[in-house]
């Protein structure tokens, strides 16, 4: 009786263990199924934060601005390849940062308190604005970097612009006035000198009036040139040198005139006029009497190119970089003297230019000067040409 009630508990306990058993078995199966997807959930957030994080790497390694990243405890933490550049370092942490002024940006940042400095870089020099900033609440720091020397240098060029128009305009306004007076008093007690007096007023106000239209010309043409049509550069020239037959001989100057092919340029004809004639003016006027003066227009790979050669006194080497910039002459007395403006060569560059064309000049001192201008040519001439 005994043995059979412990066959049965022992069959019970078998019953007992092999449902717990499989009870385990399928908690444990279920425990292992959570787990693997716990695990693929972890990569896939795993995936997507690397790749998030190579999303921000190639955005911040692609910006032409420095940034820089410092952990609380002053430690760089992130910098791109733009703040190396900019810099020509990265620091490791604060105390790498150099001039001593950026340190002091990056305290006052992580005190809480923005600010910016521009500091000089590199050679040649660059300049370079460095902005830091707070990032969270825990004292990080940003820097960002940015190239500001070319606004300094148009800021610099705006400057000396109006400075020089300012005193350009001056002089001979100062000169007429003056002129004026003294015709005013010749006209009492010298009735002789009146001619005289009266000539020297009207150069000055050509001379005034010659700046104001060149410079009205030139805030024009910053804006772009209107491209109207198709224009014959050939007949642009020839019609232009015949405005200065009578200036040719009172200077004694030869002009040579050789535009012998229909050249068709797409553009704006009073613009391109305005090239052509400051061009052959500014030949004119460097050039001793008994010299020459030439404008020849040819056609050579889909372009047209003009060719304004001199006999005159050509320009030093040092100067030939910087006579394109407005106001700039090589002698200023004998620019007074031949009334140039020292704006016509910035005219051309800027007409050449939105033509899509280019300027090149070739001198030496005391054996002349040509300046090549080599412009876009748009199909041969038609009879709608202007």
């Amino acid at each position: 009786m005994e043995a059979a009630v412990l066959a049965v508990i022992a069959s019970i306990a078998v019953g007992i263990v092999a449902v717990s058993r499989r009870r385990a078995d399928a908690e444990i199966r279920h425990a292992r199924a959570e787990l693997t997807g716990a695990r693929e959930e972890l990569r896939r957030h795993e995936r997507a934060s690397e790749g998030l994080r190579e999303t921000r790497d190639l955005i911040l390694s692609s910006m032409h601005d420095g940034v820089l990243l410092l952990d609380p405890n002053g430690r760089t933490a992130y910098a791109n390849a733009a703040f190396e550049r900019l810099l020509g370092s990265v620091p490791g942490s604060t105390t790498g940062l150099f001039p001593l002024g950026l340190r002091e940006l990056a305290e006052r940042a992580r005190e809480g308190t923005a600010g910016s400095l521009i500091v000089e870089s590199g050679a040649p020099t660059r300049w370079i604005r460095c902005e830091a900033m707070p990032v969270g609440d825990d004292g990080s720091v940003l820097f960002v970097a940015r190239d500001v020397t070319e606004s300094r240098q148009l800021d610099a060029i705006r400057r000396d612009f109006v400075a020089n128009a300012s005193h350009e305009l001056k002089t001979p306004a100062a000169s007429i006035r003056a002129t004026a007076e003294t015709l005013g008093q010749a006209a009492v007690d010298d009735p002789e000198a009146v001619p005289r007096f009266a000539a020297q007023l009207e150069r000055d106000a050509v001379r005034l009036s010659r700046i104001v239209a060149d410079l009205l010309d030139l805030s024009r043409l910053e804006s772009g040139s209107e491209m109207e049509a198709d224009v014959r550069l050939d007949a642009i020239v020839r019609e232009e040198a015949q405005r200065f037959e009578d200036v040719v001989a009172a200077a004694g100057v030869e002009l040579v005139v050789d535009a012998p092919a229909a050249a068709v340029v797409r553009g704006s004809a009073r613009d391109l006029s305005l090239l052509v004639r400051n061009l052959v003016d500014n030949a004119i006027r460097y050039t001793r009497p008994g010299g020459s003066v030439s404008a020849r227009l040819a056609l050579a790979d889909a372009s047209a190119v003009l060719l304004v050669r001199d006999t005159g006194v050509g320009i030093p080497q040092r100067d030939l970089t910087r006579i394109f910039e407005r106001f700039y002459r090589v002698d200023r007395a004998r620019s007074r003297d031949t009334g140039a403006t020292g704006l016509g060569l910035a005219i051309v560059k800027h007409v050449a230019e939105n033509h899509g064309g280019t300027v090149e000049v070739r001198s030496e001192l005391g054996a002349g000067t040509e300046v090549e201008v080599t412009l876009p040519a748009s199909a041969p001439a038609s009879s709608g040409a202007t």
